[in-house]
């Protein structure tokens, strides 16, 4: 399900949309959605609350395909900048690392082991229709040796790397095709990702604050890595 009219149209702009679900006074609103949308069910507020997940929806629900992707096609494009998501449980945190990385340019976003639904209503919301411009591959953990023998260094994110995000930047190291691992703020990377990644690095931290929550941590490594790829 996709809420909402920027979510909406960015589903109608993928051709995923199966059937669109819409109040009178939202068609009257959208009326470019609803002409592009195969099939368009008019529903009252209180049909289509039942549909929605948020608690004011704002009159049109699409139902979509999946847009899954496999690993072996997402890496076959070879794609210079990935993010993987590793057992991160938080889909409004899965939705934005997906919002940031397709910011940034990358070509994939993988949701490894136990991961989030990508189709997580609050994900699907909090991706604000980034769900539908990049490859998203749901996979198994063991994800280190396909990115790698596709061309990617592997970069593990931890508050304890060795080596340090600004000093990687200025060294050029950010340049190479490059797959981030995120992990959740709870646990972190799983130590077999950690152990199998090419370097462990850490975001500088300069102020007072303990640390960066992972949407704020995903954003400043995906977008490091961005501008010294261009």
């Amino acid at each position: 399900m996709a809420e909402g009219p920027q979510a909406v149209r960015e589903a109608l702009a993928s051709g995923v949309v199966v059937e669109l679900f819409a109040t009178a006074d939202a068609i009257e609103k959208h009326a470019d959605l609803a002409a592009h949308a195969p099939v368009v069910s008019v529903v009252d507020d209180e049909a289509l609350a039942g549909l929605a997940d948020t608690v004011q929806p704002q009159g049109l629900v699409a139902v979509c395909e999946q847009v899954d992707v496999s690993l072996t096609d997402a890496l076959a494009k070879r794609p210079r900048l990935v993010a993987v998501v590793a057992e991160i449980r938080d889909p409004g945190n899965a939705g934005t690392v997906l919002r940031t990385a397709d910011a940034a340019g990358a070509g994939a976003v993988i949701f490894a082991g136990d991961a989030v639904d990508p189709y997580n209503g609050k994900c699907v919301r909090a991706s604000a229709g980034s769900l539908f411009h990049v490859d998203v591959v749901r996979t198994p953990l063991d994800v280190v040796t396909p990115l790698r023998e596709a061309g990617l260094q592997v970069l593990a994110t931890s508050g304890y790397g060795a080596d340090d995000l600004d000093t990687l930047a200025d060294d050029g190291v950010l340049r190479q095709p490059t797959a981030w691992l995120f992990g959740s703020e709870a646990h972190g990377l799983p130590d077999d990702l950690l152990d199998g990644a090419d370097r462990q690095v850490r975001v500088p931290i300069y102020g007072g604050a303990e640390s960066l929550n992972l949407a704020a941590a995903a954003a400043v490594c995906l977008y490091s890595s961005a501008r010294a790829q261009r």
